[in-house]
């Protein structure tokens, strides 16, 4: 058969719809069996998720952050897992997987995983332990992340605490700090006005000699004399137990063994404080709880025990100094891996653990530590559930906190005061001699810079 012009046309039109028919059908994308919808490594630890299939890139990529820490172990994973909901529903393109570690293996597993380069994208430190991961070089430095970052809403002195050279290497996740418990039934008993933000030692000792008139079951103090309340002491009696460089020990000094000699006085000599004898086996939070206890130097963690537990009147006020004000100070510090390969998001959870509001509010209606914040009605809601009446305390101490040395072989530092501070707790040595002789085991065995 002959065709004409017309026919011909016919026929290239319709071969050129099926033509566009079966492009169509073929599709120009990749199924979700193809390898470039699969999970890629991300390194560091983490990963980052695909798009989804079918989908021609109008999704954002989803990318994880893998985050270890200790102090969510026991009963506070509950409350972490809540913000990590709250942090991803504000932030869906990215997914937190949380790791939890008991404080007893969680340094030594870290150590590991630091040096064999497997450390998650972010996790938690401790003070003493940042002080040693920054002077590595493993952590990563935040401050070029700060950009927008408000960081006036984070308490200025647990910020500073966890930068070092000019460099801001973490975030405050919480603190916590020490205070003067006090039982005011014994108070009342003994015919003693209560503390005062203003008390000096010798303030407290004349409280707690009347106190400890009151019976022979009856102690007036409790201030355990070992390496993380020596520290904080000598500082209050203007000393310090090393130099301002931190190039040598300064243990054995005047002053410190007047501290040294004030605390081991109320053991042995007035007996305001008892003996390991006549404690027999207890501990101080538990001689405080059955009433027998004036006065107790001890952390606010212990504020959900107290109320559970105690049913006498007590009060906390700042802890008595007496050349100078000095108070404890424990911070929790959030990190980043220096190998991350999703420093930016990583960046983004710590912000929201250490300075959102949600995340602040989550932790103080869990009685978990204190958020290092200056939210006022968040720190407001804090300061109303009592007992203790006096929780401005525990902000007033902020203002005289002091940090403890640090030093490479730390663990072995604080093993060696602390056994020496023990013999003279103990009365087998005098504490001129123990700081003597501390003094002299630390620049043998201890390297400092």
């Amino acid at each position: 058969m002959k065709w004409n012009g017309k026919q011909w046309k016919l026929l290239a039109l319709c071969l050129l719809v099926m033509a566009m028919l079966i492009a169509g059908c073929s599709g120009g994308g990749k199924s979700t069996g193809d390898t470039g919808g699969t999970t890629s490594n991300s390194g560091g630890g983490s990963s980052q998720g695909n798009q989804s299939s079918g989908d021609s890139g109008g999704k954002s990529e989803t990318v994880t952050v893998k985050f270890t820490n200790f102090s969510a172990s026991g009963d506070n994973e509950k409350h972490l897992q809540k913000m990590k909901e709250e942090f991803e529903k504000q932030h869906p393109d990215i997914k937190v997987e949380i790791e939890t570690l008991a404080y007893d293996d969680y340094f030594t597993q870290m150590q590991t995983r630091v040096a064999s380069g497997t450390a998650p994208d972010a996790y938690e430190l401790n003070y003493e332990n940042f002080v040693s991961y920054a002077k590595k070089g493993v952590l990563l430095d935040l401050t070029p992340m700060f950009g927008g970052f408000d960081t006036s809403v984070l308490n200025k002195n647990a910020l500073e605490a966890f930068s070092t050279d000019g460099k801001q290497y973490g975030l405050p996740a919480s603190f916590s700090n020490v205070v003067l418990f006090y039982n005011k039934d014994l108070f009342d008993q003994a015919n003693v006005s209560y503390p005062t933000s203003d008390w000096t030692w010798a303030d407290a000792e004349q409280a707690a000699e009347k106190i400890r008139s009151l019976g022979d079951n009856i102690f007036g103090i409790y201030q355990p004399i070992q390496f993380w309340e020596f520290y904080k002491k000598v500082q209050q009696n203007g000393g310090s137990l090393m130099n301002a460089d931190m190039t040598q020990f300064t243990v054995d000094t005047p002053q410190n063994v007047e501290t040294l000699q004030h605390m081991v006085d109320r053991v042995l000599k007035t007996n305001v404080m008892p003996t390991e004898a006549q404690m027999a086996g207890m501990g101080d939070w538990d001689l405080f709880k059955s009433g027998r206890l004036g006065m107790l130097v001890t952390g606010i963690w212990a504020f959900p025990d107290f109320t559970q537990n105690i049913t006498f009147n007590w009060d906390i006020e700042v802890e008595p100094g007496n050349t100078a004000k000095a108070t404890h100070f424990f911070s929790n510090g959030l990190v980043i891996n220096k190998d991350s390969k999703v420093a930016e998001a990583a960046f983004e959870w710590l912000k929201f653990m250490s300075a959102s509001r949600e995340a602040a509010q989550i932790r103080v209606d869990a009685g978990w530590e204190l958020p290092a914040v200056n939210y006022e009605d968040v720190l407001d809601k804090y300061l109303q559930v009592t007992p203790p009446n006096n929780k401005k305390a525990v902000f007033d101490s902020l203002n005289y906190l002091v940090t403890p040395p640090v030093v490479e072989q730390n663990a072995e530092m604080t093993d060696i005061i602390g056994l020496h501070l023990q013999a003279a707790r103990d009365g087998v040595k005098s504490p001129a001699d123990a700081l003597r002789d501390a003094q002299k085991e630390l620049e043998q065995r201890i390297k400092l810079q």
